[in-house]
């Protein structure tokens, strides 16, 4: 399958690298759907140590995946070299926000796309025990890496 426009990347994407287990592979010899989760949440983990620095205020204070959607493009089989997770925020709304992804071929290992997602992450207050509002710090954060919405398949 060709890539889609919606392929192309954000000028704000910021790229993990991330590494796969074998124990990623399934009976079919291929990274199994349910750990593409897993993969967007060692990049999302990573970005946001990048974005908000080392004592991250967005994680700790609590931020919560409350919807992730995958296309899967073709099967990613394991190997030793890493996939490249390219990452962006394609929504930023008063108490939550979307991340896009792109999984792909890091640099100088192919160019083939493996799968596009999103999440819908809010900001949540467990004291109070509901959703909570970013603080201006936090959106001018998520804003330089305001992006495109995902070209998933449901939305074309």
């Amino acid at each position: 399958m060709a890539d889609a426009p919606s392929d192309l990347r954000p000028t704000s994407v910021y790229r993990v690298d991330v590494p796969l287990r074998w124990s990623d592979m399934d009976a079919y010899g291929h990274v199994n759907n349910v750990e593409y989760l897993r993969l967007l949440e060692e990049a999302r983990v990573e970005a946001f140590r990048a974005w908000f620095g080392e004592h991250d205020p967005v994680l700790g204070r609590a931020v919560l995946v409350a919807r992730s959607e995958i296309d899967y493009l073709r099967p990613l089989e394991f190997r030793h070299a890493p996939v490249a997770v390219d990452m962006w925020v394609s929504r930023l709304a008063g108490a939550s926000y979307d991340l896009g992804y792109v999984v792909r071929d890091p640099e100088g290992v192919g160019d083939q796309v493996y799968a596009r997602a999103e999440s819908t992450m809010v900001m949540y207050d467990f004291a109070d025990a509901r959703p909570r509002r970013m603080t201006p710090e936090q959106r001018e954060t998520l804003g330089r890496y305001l992006g495109d919405p995902v070209g998933l398949r449901r939305r074309r």
